[in-house]
């Protein structure tokens, strides 16, 4: 796991968390525990593989959490996707709708 690249920009740390904004589009990579939920697991990825987004499994939640500076584990993380790049995607699903 490159822990420089939870460090740097926006962070999306849970399961909810992550899988809402995936849902939105709003995500540019996902980090996914070993140890987490099997169910949670299927689900983070079946959604980054329809979305294209690259995703990194981490040896487990602890780790994960530590890489966010938070006091717990973590079942997903994600690096949110900038400001521009939201509105491009704005931009193009008006255009396309």
């Amino acid at each position: 796991m490159n822990v420089a690249e939870l460090a740097e920009g926006r962070r999306l740390v849970g399961f909810k968390q992550v899988r809402r904004e995936l849902s939105r589009d709003n995500v540019r990579k996902v980090f996914i525990a070993a140890d987490a939920d099997v169910s949670m697991i299927q689900e983070i990825s079946r959604m980054c593989s329809e979305r294209g987004v690259p995703m990194e499994t981490v040896e487990s939640m602890a780790s994960l959490g530590r890489a966010c500076v938070i006091d717990r584990g973590a079942a997903t993380a994600a690096l949110q996707r900038t400001t521009a790049v939201k509105k491009a995607y704005k931009n193009i699903w008006k255009e396309v709708t």
